[in-house]
């Protein structure tokens, strides 16, 4: 008989769809709907989304996040929004963008609300994305004030019909007590992840900077926990 080759391992997700699977879940980890292994030489590959794109010097952020990530032991991958030029289609972008994100074995989300209340859609979309994909994803933020909160800031003063908050617009508004709408941050929680925030006495500026690079380190951490 031929010798088995070694082999290098990628992180495995698999989707839990009964009682059993969740037990095996709980057992090595994982969360109601998904668990992983990480049996791997090569790094964990970690699709680095979040509205950092739109940002004036957004490739030296993304350059150094991608750094902030290989000290951590991971491999970033930032999006490819700035990688065309100025005149690049959004076909190309987002095909680009999806390729990455095919490649990742994690994904970690900027959350920080961004021109509003909640997050980047772009974000969401791919955060939405890889979930479908059974990856796990992260996310981390500026912003440690409620959704209903900021809502609140940006279209109250919230009035209440039914027992339920409504803006100015008399439209209801989740009321959940949590950071940003339910559908991001379960989805967050169903995958095994967290939402990391800026810890406590770290320079004021650079935590709530839309890149929030204390945030990051924060949620790379978390990451390295589990999977390190």
């Amino acid at each position: 008989m031929r010798p088995r080759q070694k082999r290098d391992y990628k992180p495995i997700a698999v989707v839990t769809r009964n009682a059993f699977d969740q037990t095996h879940a709980a057992k090595f980890g994982g969360s109601e709907y998904f668990t992983y292994t990480t049996r791997r030489k090569m790094p964990i590959m970690i699709y680095l989304a979040g509205p950092d794109v739109f940002l004036p010097n957004a490739i030296e952020v993304g350059k150094k996040k991608m750094a902030i990530c290989e000290e951590f032991g991971f491999e970033g991958l930032f999006p490819a929004d700035n990688d065309f030029g100025a005149k690049a289609g959004s076909a190309a972008i987002f095909r680009a963008n999806c390729a990455k994100m095919k490649r990742a074995d994690i994904g970690v989300f900027n959350l920080s609300p961004f021109r509003g209340p909640s997050a980047d859609p772009g974000t969401v979309f791919e955060l939405g994305f890889l979930f479908s994909q059974n990856r796990p994803v992260y996310g981390y933020s500026n912003a440690r004030k409620s959704y209903v909160t900021r809502v609140a800031a940006a279209a109250g003063p919230l009035q209440h019909r039914d027992g339920r908050p409504v803006d100015r617009d008399d439209r209801a508004v989740e009321n959940f007590d949590l950071n940003d709408n339910l559908m991001i941050v379960e989805a967050i929680r169903a995958s095994g992840g967290e939402i990391a925030f800026p810890p406590e006495g770290q320079d004021a500026f650079a935590s709530t900077a839309l890149e929030t690079i204390p945030a990051f380190r924060a949620c790379l951490e978390i990451v390295r926990r589990r999977f390190h």
